[in-house]
């Protein structure tokens, strides 16, 4: 199983499916989602736990708010 860096925490998450899988059964789960926003067509990878703390109806600026809170808790 590969993994991605989430877009919200930069935390590795894995992704499922590909070439690590292709003979395994195993049933891996991904550890996030693809979210596409069709306000500015930008697409950002999160782990379900940034997913979490978005708003309802989230945007591209709510992803970036993610970003900079996690930049201030490794300061």
């Amino acid at each position: 199983m590969s993994r991605d860096p989430c877009d919200g925490c930069g935390k590795p998450v894995p992704i499922s499916g590909g070439i690590a899988n292709l003979w395994s059964f195993s049933g891996d789960e991904a550890g996030g989602m693809t979210l596409e926003f069709d306000s500015d067509g930008s697409e950002h990878f999160l782990c379900f736990d940034c997913i979490e703390r978005l708003p309802d109806d989230p945007t591209a600026a709510d992803v970036a708010a993610l970003e900079e809170a996690e930049a201030r808790d490794d300061d």
